[in-house]
């Protein structure tokens, strides 16, 4: 069976962004649906996948990734509106078989994403 997980580096800090608040929802026709709301641990990973077994199912999805309050953990100076509050990633999962890994590299002025293995 098929899992989605995910894990966040700090590449501005060059280490793994621990403490971080991660949402997971799924997107049925045009609402939202809360899935779980959990952190990342000291490798900057969930401690479990976000999805699998009978609850991994193909369709759309959104990670919310609350970059600020982390970023301000670090000691980060931010401004007062910050340029990256929440970095949001949408993303479809089309096979229920597949490990669908969705990675976050992320500093206060800029992101990157990719579908890792």
């Amino acid at each position: 069976m098929g899992r989605l997980t995910t894990h966040v580096l700090d590449t501005a800090r060059g280490v793994p962004a621990a403490n971080l608040d991660i949402d997971l929802y799924k997107i049925v026709d045009s609402s939202e649906q809360k899935i779980k709301s959990v952190s990342t641990n000291i490798d900057g990973r969930c401690d479990k996948p976000l999805l699998e077994g009978g609850s991994f199912k193909p369709g759309k999805y959104k990670l919310i990734f609350h970059a600020t309050p982390y970023l301000e953990e670090q000691g980060d100076v931010l401004p007062k509106i910050p340029f990256l509050d929440q970095v949001v990633i949408a993303f479809g999962i089309d096979d229920a078989e597949q490990h669908y890994h969705v990675p976050l590299l992320l500093s206060a002025y800029g992101y990157s994403t990719y579908r890792g293995s």
